[in-house]
């Protein structure tokens, strides 16, 4: 089996470590900012702390890449986006990067993996996962996918969700 490159992530690159302030902001709005007019102020009001520096310490984590990115997260079965489809790709080695990151581009997927292969068995190495209100609406975003990829891609499946077993993200400890 062929190793992967191993590419440092920015907050890698930037050195930067959580110190106890920016882990209690982490910790504080790990399940969402409130929803109020002025989220930042509340924040700044719960940690006991200046709203100025909690700006500037949650900028001075998403430039070190601690921080991905703030925004708001749907609750898609609540909107009727209730089918969930994995699609896989089998993907030229050569043109992963490029290809990954013009399929995680498109609006409909949310989210967007390269992963080894496991031949003779499982030949893919792009994965896709794409929502729809039926399997209708599914089948045509993997078709986009498919017409995206075009000759670069040696073949594709999509493995439906049955259930769901665990939805979170990762969570810090305070």
């Amino acid at each position: 089996m062929t190793g992967y490159p191993q590419t440092l992530s920015k907050a890698q690159q930037s050195g930067k470590q959580l110190d106890a302030t920016d882990r209690r902001i982490i910790v504080a709005t790990q399940a969402g900012l409130p929803l109020v007019a002025a989220p930042y102020d509340a924040l700044a009001d719960q940690l006991g702390l200046d709203v100025e520096d909690v700006l500037a310490r949650v900028a001075a984590m998403q430039a070190s890449g601690i921080i991905r990115r703030i925004a708001a997260v749907p609750n898609h079965y609540a909107l009727g986006y209730t089918i969930n489809g994995m699609s896989v790709w089998n993907v030229t080695d050569e043109r992963i990067s490029e290809l990954g990151r013009q399929v995680g581009a498109l609006d409909y997927v949310s989210h967007c993996y390269h992963r080894p292969r496991h031949l003779p068995l499982w030949p893919y190495n792009l994965f896709a996962m794409v929502h729809g209100r039926n399997s209708q609406d599914v089948e045509a975003k993997v078709t986009g996918i498919a017409t995206l990829l075009g000759e670069h891609c040696r073949g594709h499946e999509v493995l439906y969700s049955k259930r769901i077993l665990k939805k979170t993200g990762l969570r810090l400890k305070g």
